[in-house]
């Protein structure tokens, strides 16, 4: 039995986000529509579910940065854009998305609260969410705080069939101006305990909600060493839940943020250990680039003028530097990029 035979194309949102995180696995950023179809066209290749996602940043990008954003009106609608987007190509390249909103720390709430208006003006037209999910990055606060917030958005979210996603410790390094690079080593490491606080409160107002528990990542690629994952860690938070609440040996859906430049060790580990979604932003942006990059090398004699190359002075390079020919290019290499993400996490030919 494949993905299809238990959900549907297109967006998924409801109880169909929990029966797809028993496949889908990679996560990716977009940032513009040449992006989301890029990852588009791969899942669709290798018969993958996907998940996409927009951050603050690459929202307010997909509006266009001439936008105003002073009060997260560019992030807002170009989150709404996106999400748009997605849902109409995703039924014609046939694969089931999760469409989610990235880290929301408590500065940004604004957008976070845009979004979730888009979401249930959505639902008074079409009986589902705009999005299938978003996520709430409370990290910095007090666990309390903010456990206390997030039940408090699940309780509105919940009931037009929106999954979330929270965090219990911090990811490390930088990411959409919040900067954790200099954290104390100790708030990498989430405890069993909290992670169980967050399950009795969560699951309490229902079960569409997944948990970004630390175990040492860090936003970002660094050097081999550099980064101390733990991902066994994982482990030890299902057997401390699943004690406490017979039933389930995996009674929790994780997250594994921070996953560039990962090895498929770690990778593997953390899957089995239950993550269902793994984000690998910094991997797919250097992809993009890659399939640019060497084009405008390879061809850079024919992108110094109009008219003019090696062929001939009267020669046009119209078809050179044609947006649609060097981006594209980008695309195809962030394409196999985003392919190579799915096979490390087994999601591969699921539909």
């Amino acid at each position: 039995m494949g993905v299809l035979d238990v959900v549907p194309t297109g967006v998924l949102t409801g109880d169909n986000v929990r029966k797809l995180f028993d496949y889908a696995k990679e996560h990716q950023n977009v940032t513009s529509s040449s992006v989301a179809n890029a990852v588009l066209e791969a899942a669709r290749d290798i018969k993958s579910p996907i998940i996409i996602q927009v951050s603050q940043g690459g929202a307010a990008y997909f509006a266009g940065k001439g936008l105003p954003n002073d009060k997260q009106q560019a992030s807002i609608i170009g989150a709404v854009s996106a999400a748009h987007h997605v849902r109409l190509m995703s039924k014609i390249y046939g694969v089931p998305v999760i469409m989610h909103s990235d880290h929301c720390a408590e500065k940004l709430l604004p957008w976070f609260d845009g979004m979730l208006e888009a979401d249930e003006a959505y639902f008074k037209q079409h009986n589902e969410p705009l999005f299938s999910s978003h996520m709430l990055d409370l990290s910095e606060d007090p666990k309390e705080k903010n456990i206390e917030i997030c039940a408090k958005y699940y309780k509105r979210m919940a009931p037009i069939g929106l999954w979330l996603e929270m965090e219990i410790g911090i990811t490390g390094g930088e990411e959409d101006g919040v900067d954790n690079t200099g954290a104390d080593n100790a708030s990498l490491y989430t405890q069993p305990e909290d992670v169980y606080d967050v399950y009795t409160t969560l699951s309490k107002i229902g079960p569409n909600f997944s948990i970004a528990a630390a175990f040492g990542n860090v936003h970002g690629v660094y050097k081999p060493g550099n980064v101390k994952l733990l991902p066994d860690l994982l482990g030890k938070h299902q057997e401390y839940v699943a004690g406490k609440v017979p039933g389930s040996k995996k009674p929790l859906y994780l997250v594994f943020h921070g996953g560039s430049g990962s090895s498929k060790e770690e990778i593997a580990t953390a899957v089995s250990n239950g993550v269902v979604k793994m984000n690998v932003d910094t991997d797919t942006q250097f992809a993009y680039l890659v399939g640019i990059r060497d084009f405008v090398l390879k061809k850079q004699a024919y992108l110094q003028t109009q008219v003019g190359n090696p062929e001939g002075d009267d020669k046009p390079n119209k078809k050179f530097y044609d947006p649609r020919v060097w981006v594209r290019e980008g695309e195809k290499t962030l394409a196999e990029r985003v392919k190579v993400a799915c096979q490390d996490l087994g999601n591969v030919d699921r539909l």
